[in-house]
């Protein structure tokens, strides 16, 4: 099924099937396990449960979108970008390689739509895209090893565990654009590391005339004979989502994690996107109508313990005060400002 989506990073939500395994912290509260699709068609969530597939003319929805490119870009100026999947993982054990191996050939046939692929399973992705390619002996990417130039691929990161352990592998995969989507974020996390490329002046002097020669880095060993990082397979995060969590039975964030996040990306000056604050958000205690019209109320540690505003305990250094406003009330502006940056698509602007 594939839809417009009200996502705030991308154009297009596209799920070439519904279903999925709880593998994350981030998973406790999963939308999609209790979305109207998945009620609708009694898609249970876990390791043994069946994953469904869509009907077959949900595909003919991203070959419109292609055709459309050039509408579009007359009115917005760049290329579209799909979400895939918003009700599964398109690196999910459970699922038949043969599917994957029908997305990546729909991919492959889209080429003017950037295609964004979310993944809680990044160990996954070399070892199935050489899977998917023993099915499509036509995908002659798949075949070298790469995907399609225009798949954005992203891990879903919720905390220091999660990045210490997935980001790494995340730099490995032959992505042309790689980022993260760090919702909800259940922790402070240092990724500062991982935003700048281990050979920062090749990566910054990547461009004829400006200390290259003939494509090759001057300041690198062998110049003339090695080149320098593989634009298929960059050592560095392109692009940063951060968010809060939604739903009846949202966690609470501390905006001083998002607060780093975004501190982290400008000194890196890495695109920065704030998603949402989620059902909660940090008030001043100056700000009584806001804070009247709570649902309810508490503090959350700067370790991200939360104490409800029954707790006598005094809240602990480093603690904010956070209200529970809904979604929509909560909004996403992050100290007066929306951050909405994006990379820039492989593909340059028209493409």
């Amino acid at each position: 099924m594939s839809e417009n989506s009200r996502i705030e990073w991308t154009d297009h939500t596209f799920n070439p099937w519904i279903g999925c395994t709880r593998v994350s912290l981030g998973c406790d509260y999963c939308y999609a396990a209790v979305s109207t699709p998945a009620r609708a068609m009694k898609v249970a969530w876990g390791a043994s449960e069946p994953r469904y597939r869509t009907a077959a003319s949900t595909c003919e929805d991203p070959i419109k979108w292609n055709d459309r490119h050039d509408a579009f870009f007359a009115v917005h100026g760049r290329r579209q970008r799909v979400f895939c999947a918003s009700l599964a993982d398109v690196f999910d054990n459970a699922v038949n390689p043969a599917w994957r191996a029908d997305l990546f050939e729909l991919i492959a046939k889209t080429p003017k739509l950037d295609w964004l692929l979310l993944t809680k399973r990044i160990g996954n992705v070399v070892s199935m895209i050489e899977e998917a390619a023993e099915y499509r002996r036509e995908l002659d990417r798949l075949h070298e090893g790469k995907l399609p130039a225009n798949v954005w691929l992203g891990a879903t990161i919720v905390n220091q565990a999660e990045a210490d352990r997935d980001i790494p592998k995340l730099l490995r995969t032959p992505a042309h654009v790689k980022f993260l989507s760090m919702e909800p974020l259940l922790g402070a996390v240092d990724i500062s590391d991982w935003l700048v490329p281990s050979a920062f002046h090749c990566a910054t002097g990547f461009r004829q005339g400006t200390g290259m020669e003939a494509g090759y880095c001057g300041t690198c060993a062998g110049h003339a004979e090695d080149p320098i990082h593989d634009p298929e397979c960059h050592d560095f995060i392109d692009w940063v989502i951060a968010g809060g969590e939604s739903g009846p039975r949202a966690r609470p964030t501390h905006p001083d994690w998002i607060r780093s996040l975004r501190d982290q990306c400008a000194a890196a000056h890495t695109p920065f996107l704030f998603k949402q604050w989620g059902e909660w958000r940090s008030v001043p205690d100056s700000l009584h109508e806001q804070r009247d019209a709570a649902r309810a109320d508490g503090w959350i540690s700067i370790s991200g313990v939360f104490h409800d505003s029954n707790d006598e305990r005094q809240p602990t250094q480093g603690a904010r005060n956070v209200v529970r406003l809904g979604k929509k009330r909560a909004g996403r502006m992050l100290d007066g400002v929306e951050h909405d940056a994006f990379p820039l698509p492989v593909w340059g602007t028209h493409g």
